[in-house]
């Protein structure tokens, strides 16, 4: 009897160390596949790393350096002094020296060798401009065409100097705050192909842009990114993670870091357009400088939405309509201004030539005066 007693705790010790280290397994093998999570998180990483990696190889070739060579002024500060002969001085010589540098960032956006940049970085009309491709082969810049709109710039090279590899151009109206973008251009106008990254940070912003001594342009509904931007940047693009182009970097805050702006490229698709077809860049002008009151800053200043004209420039289709200043531009042809449309956005899109109808608020009034835009200069 005993001995059957044995013999089944024994058999009942064993099946429980069989289910046991069965069972066992199992959960140790589930804590296996939890303990995995972690090289999936490093894989996840290593994707986004290559995706800029792979978007750095295929437009990398189609950055380029803008640089510029002038003639500068030098006094020669070597004059002998006399301190006994302190009247008659000898008058210090001047001497030219010829000065060249690196300047800003561009894209090539043909096969033919035209390329985008910043129109304040190309603002020099003595200036003899070059532009420096990714493998170092330095073109001549044929002729410069300037946008007096927009900052913007289009170089035509030499051709046959080099291979052109044209940009892809992305969707600008399809961009979302917190999407990751890419800059490529010459950092501080000395460090060539400097790669960052970023995202986007704010959309529809209102900045002033300019640089290298020129004076500065207001620019509205460009693009906000904390992508490390600087003066040398200016003028190159600013990628999505598929290697396409949704802005022209342009400014960067000095009040701030991590700050930079660039121009959404569907503008620049615009301007590209418009100069295919007429050989420049031909955009209607109204010549006013305003400021947009939205909803709120109208309500809690007892006036309508519109743009609030800050200056008329004198002999501008604005000042023969005869718009003045603290005037409130409220429509355009009955399109309405306020935080939807934007003055510039509205001219934009009107022909050269075009007459316009505008009601303005003034002096707790409504009237409309008519303005026939012409080419800006």
């Amino acid at each position: 009897m005993k001995k059957g007693l044995i013999g089944l705790a024994l058999a009942v010790v064993l099946v429980v160390g069989i289910f046991g280290g069965a069972l066992g397994n199992k959960l140790i093998g589930k804590k296996s596949q939890v303990e995995i999570k972690q090289p999936e998180v490093r894989q996840e990483i290593l994707k986004e790393e290559n995706a800029v990696i792979d978007v750095v190889e295929k437009v990398g070739l189609s950055v380029v350096t803008v640089g510029v060579k002038k003639t500068q002024r030098i006094i020669d500060s070597s004059t002998f002094f006399d301190p006994f002969n302190f009247f008659n001085q000898v008058p210090q010589s001047t001497r030219e020296k010829t000065v060249e540098q690196d300047i800003g960032s561009g894209f090539i956006i043909d096969t033919d060798g035209l390329v985008v940049t910043n129109k304040h970085v190309v603002s020099d009309p003595a200036g003899e401009y070059r532009v420096i491709t990714n493998k170092d082969v330095e073109l001549v810049v044929e002729k410069v065409y300037r946008d007096p709109v927009n900052d913007l710039a289009i170089l035509k090279v030499t051709p046959g100097q080099a291979e052109f590899a044209p940009v892809v151009m992305g969707d600008s109206d399809k961009l979302k705050v917190g999407q990751v973008v890419i800059a490529i251009g010459t950092a501080l106008g000395e460090f060539r192909s400097t790669v960052t990254t970023g995202v986007i940070s704010g959309l529809g912003r209102g900045i002033n842009a300019g640089g290298y001594g020129t004076t500065s342009e207001r620019l509205d509904n460009v693009i906000q990114t904390d992508a490390a931007i600087n003066p040398g940047n200016s003028g190159g693009p600013l990628l999505n993670s598929l290697g396409q182009v949704i802005g022209v970097n342009a400014a960067v805050s000095q009040a701030g870091e991590n700050i930079g702006f660039a121009i959404p490229i569907n503008v620049v698709r615009e301007s590209i357009d418009n100069f295919n077809t007429t050989g420049k860049f031909s955009r209607p002008y109204l010549g006013v400088r305003y400021q947009m009151l939205n909803k709120r800053t109208a309500i809690l200043n007892s006036v309508p939405e519109g743009a609030y004209i800050v200056e008329v420039v004198v002999d501008s289709p604005a000042a023969k309509a005869g718009l003045k200043e603290n005037d409130i531009v409220t429509k355009i042809n009955e399109v309405s201004l306020g935080s939807e449309n934007d003055l510039s956005q509205v001219v934009s899109k009107v022909k050269v030539g075009d007459e316009v109808v505008l009601e303005i608020y003034r002096d707790g009034k409504t009237i409309e005066v008519k303005a026939l835009l012409e080419e800006g200069q």
